[in-house]
Order: structure tokens, then sequence, then C-alpha cells
């Protein structure tokens, strides 16, 4: 593989983004949930995924694991879109069902509040294929000990 033309290459935060989306890409657990992360700006993540019947409970809607995984995703890149240095870990989650979720394509938008020191809140909401909201979480972040630059898959460019 060639690496990318320094010319052409991301900076600053939009590096930090792009490194961030590779992170999330790389995690394991996302071989169990297929899903895309995106970072259009500071502060802001974008995860599209679909619901597949392999994730309903015995009634025939999404568990609330899909819920809660996605919408805690969404919130902690928001907010560590924030956080060039570590990586975040969640403290507490809040998270209220508004509707069941089907099958089929769902985006969990997340958005940064607050904070940037040591804590940091963000939300998250969950948005079914017609764009109804079928959920949304707000999420406590802490700065962990660990830097982003030793994790495999944050690889930044530029």
């Amino acid at each position: 593989m060639t690496p990318p033309d320094p010319a052409g290459a991301p900076a600053g935060a939009e590096a930090h983004h792009r490194a961030l989306e590779a992170l999330y890409a790389a995690a394991p657990i996302n071989r169990l949930f297929p899903s895309m992360l995106a970072i259009p700006e500071p502060g802001i993540s974008r995860i599209r995924f679909e619901v597949d019947p392999a994730h309903h409970h015995a009634a025939g809607a999404a568990h609330g694991t899909v819920y809660f995984k996605m919408l805690d995703d969404a919130a902690f890149y928001a907010a560590n879109s924030r956080v060039t240095d570590r990586f975040l870990l969640t403290t507490a989650f809040n998270l209220l069902f508004t509707r069941p979720l089907k099958a089929g394509v769902v985006t969990a938008e997340g958005r940064w509040i607050s904070g940037e020191r040591r804590v940091l809140i963000a939300d998250a909401r969950l948005l079914d294929a017609d764009g109804e909201e079928v959920g949304r979480g707000t999420g406590t972040f802490m700065r962990s000990h660990i830097p982003l630059a030793t994790l495999a898959g944050y690889a930044r460019q530029g």
C-alpha cells in the first residue's frame, strides 16, 4: 500500500476525524453490527447501519442492545472528535426508547454538548429510514489514560 500524498492528506481536525473513523471501523464489535461512522465536523457524528431480523427480540423489533450500542457510539465519537490525544470512556449513559425499531436502515446522530478537559457530555438520537426518531440518549464520557495514537486502527494521515 502506498502512503497518501502529504500534499493531499487531511490535516488537523480533519485528520483526527478520519483516524477516529478508521478506529471505529477496526473495532471487532462492528463485525456483529456492520455500520459506517462519519464525522463531518467537530462535535458531530453519524453512524449508518441496518437493523436485520437477527437483531430482533422475540416480539419482532430491535433488541435494546442495538439502541444502546449505536446511541453510545454516536455520542462517544461526537465527544471524542473534540479530544485529539486520549481515548474516552463511557462513564454513564441514559437511554430513552421512543418507538419500536423494525428491520431497515437506521442513522444514529451524535452531538457534543459540553466539556473538553476531563468530562464531556454528548447526546445522540436514532432515526429510522423515514426520519422518525426511535430513541435518544445522553452520555457522560471521561478521558482515559490511553493515548489514541497507541490504538490499532487509529491511523492519522498527514
